[in-house]
């Protein structure tokens, strides 16, 4: 099956989207590339239902994985199990990755949900907006490390 990328959805300054959709699996997986323009990163997080993979492209990112935190660059690949407690910040200006949920659930919508914000969501909103994409939030995004 050839799968045909989606636009790109723009979140602040970052795009991101679909390379293989849910609706081409069955909901068995969904990958989507992320091109970052900044540094930053997604609020501590996990998800109940979905492993969880990134393969980084392009770019300097530091990795949360429960309470170790390791650095990431391109041709490195994180496994991240579901249930697991996880967050990466961009450190360099710009990074790109792929990442894909098995199963899909629901990502694809949260990216589009995301997209559709007109700024970082407040605390309250957030944290609804996570519990609608079965996902948990679980404190703030990475800070930036000491140099």
């Amino acid at each position: 099956m050839h799968a045909t990328p989606s636009p790109p959805l723009h979140i602040g300054s970052d795009e991101c989207r679909t390379l293989l959709s849910s609706r081409e699996t069955q909901g068995r997986i969904c990958v989507l590339e992320w091109r970052g323009h900044g540094e930053g990163g997604p609020p501590l997080h996990l998800h109940e239902d979905q492993d969880e993979v990134f393969m980084i492209e392009a770019g300097d990112f530091l990795f949360q994985l429960g309470d170790a935190q390791q650095r990431l660059r391109a041709g490195d690949t994180v496994f991240v199990p579901r249930g697991q407690a996880h967050a990466f910040r961009q450190l360099s200006p710009s990074g790109r990755m792929r990442y894909l949920y098995t199963p899909a659930g629901r990502m694809e919508d949260f990216f589009v949900a995301l997209a559709g914000c007109s700024g970082p969501p407040e605390p309250a909103q957030a944290e609804a907006l996570f519990a609608a994409h079965d996902m948990r939030l679980l404190g703030p995004p990475l800070a930036a490390p000491l140099a």
